[in-house]
């Protein structure tokens, strides 16, 4: 057989029968998740698609299936169309008697990391353990607020080479246990997942990959969305019940101030649900979205240009023709709690992205250059060891978190351009 001959797709006639790989199912409203794990590719169906899955999986034959859809519902299915569009998501191991070529599954982060390691992170008597520390540190607040932390505890040292690096030390390494807390809680649930740097506007980020999520009931989901902002709190819980037992103005209690201020200061970005962060995760699940950022995006472009088209018109006198208000509205395919939906979060993506992109320009750049300039201007023999140590330790942290900013965002939109044409 030529390789020309292999990769002619085979033929799907009546009597065929198929294999499929390992599949989850479970229902959503008035759909149904069917899924693979180990691609982490999932789709919704009606109830006839789930149910023509269940009939492929059990052996029967592509006319069978039809009959028996046809007489369970009334309706006329084309089954062998509906076999070819499961063989492209990667469901279908093998159609009558040749192999199916499967594409190598996406690599987990620490594949090592079995379920029943980690099965204690869905455990029901976990939340309320977590609500007991949480609350005995607000209890400790409020009966000493000097204790909240300010901006000025982060200088914990007059030097300020030590104060940055280990800002930036412990900064990613709470990063780096935020992300596992997501890796761990998924890998309890079956899901594998991926930890990788990426970019969200101006920010660099550690995110993981935990789309297989998606097929597990919803307790675990949540669960997963906000594993990091649990873990964060816990930590921050924690340095402020050890805070209260420390002496005040010694190193000690300096070094776990700083160290409660890096652990909070987080949260307030996850409230920024325009950047795709944990808590866009649970408003998506709560709200019954299938991809909420991506259609209210698509919304949002549409209204742009609806209105670009309409000053147009406008400039040009031609408003004879009323527009249809439905024309090309991606919203309108929609069902409607989804579309309700995504045309309000398409404001806070406009409003939030437009005040982000400004905040950089008006504040984040100017202050970086002004950094990186002190820090150049501050080497040389005269402003002595400290001096120069300081000088040093800005521009490699800086320059350094930007050049891998720069680096991740190139090769990640590398990868999604050699996905899309793949």
């Amino acid at each position: 057989m030529t390789d020309t001959a292999a990769d002619v797709p085979p033929r799907i006639g009546p009597t065929t029968r198929v294999a499929l790989h390992d599949l989850a199912v479970r229902r959503d409203r008035d759909e149904w998740i069917v899924g693979r794990m180990a691609t982490r590719n999932f789709v919704a169906l009606p109830t006839a698609g789930a149910r023509a899955v269940e009939l492929l999986g059990a052996g029967l034959s592509v006319a069978r299936t039809e009959e028996t859809l046809r007489a369970e519902t009334g309706e006329e299915f084309d089954i062998a169309d509906f076999v070819g569009d499961l063989a492209a998501l990667g469901f279908v191991a093998r159609i009558g008697d040749r192999t199916v070529p499967d594409a190598e599954p996406p690599r987990a982060s620490l594949p090592w990391l079995r379920p029943h390691h980690v099965r204690f992170a869905l455990h029901p008597l976990l939340p309320l353990l977590f609500g007991a520390l949480v609350t005995a540190a607000v209890v400790v607040l409020v009966r000493r607020p000097d204790l909240l932390p300010g901006y000025r505890d982060l200088l914990w040292s007059r030097h300020g080479s030590v104060v940055l690096l280990t800002g930036a030390a412990a900064g990613w390494t709470l990063l780096l246990a935020h992300e596992l807390a997501h890796l761990v809680t998924a890998r309890a649930a079956g899901v594998p997942g991926r930890m990788r740097l990426g970019t969200r506007l101006q920010f660099l980020v550690m995110q993981t990959d935990i789309s297989g999520i998606e097929l597990a009931p919803r307790r675990h989901r949540l669960t997963a969305y906000l594993a990091g902002i649990a873990l964060n709190l816990s930590v921050a819980s924690s340095l402020v019940l050890v805070l209260a037992s420390t002496e005040t103005g010694t190193t000690a209690h300096r070094l776990l101030a700083a160290a409660l201020l890096l652990a909070l200061l987080p949260l307030p970005f996850q409230c920024m649900v325009f950047t795709r962060t944990d808590l866009y995760f649970v408003l998506q699940d709560l709200t019954g979205c299938r991809d909420l950022y991506g259609d209210g995006l698509a919304y949002a472009r549409y209204r742009w240009w609806r209105a670009v088209g309409a000053v147009g018109a406008v400039r040009r006198g031609a408003g004879a023709r009323a527009a249809d208000p439905e024309r090309d509205d991606p919203s309108t395919r929609l069902p409607a709690h989804e579309r309700r939906a995504v045309r309000l979060y398409s404001v806070v993506l406009v409003i939030g992205t437009a005040a982000c992109l400004a905040f950089m320009a008006a504040v984040t750049l100017p202050a970086d250059i002004t950094l990186l300039v002190r820090a150049v201007r501050g080497l040389g023999p005269e402003h002595g060891l400290a001096g120069n140590a300081d000088a040093v330790t800005v521009l490699v942290v800086l320059g350094g978190v930007n050049v891998l900013w720069l680096v991740t965002w190139w090769r990640n939109r590398r990868a999604r351009r050699t996905t899309s044409t793949t």
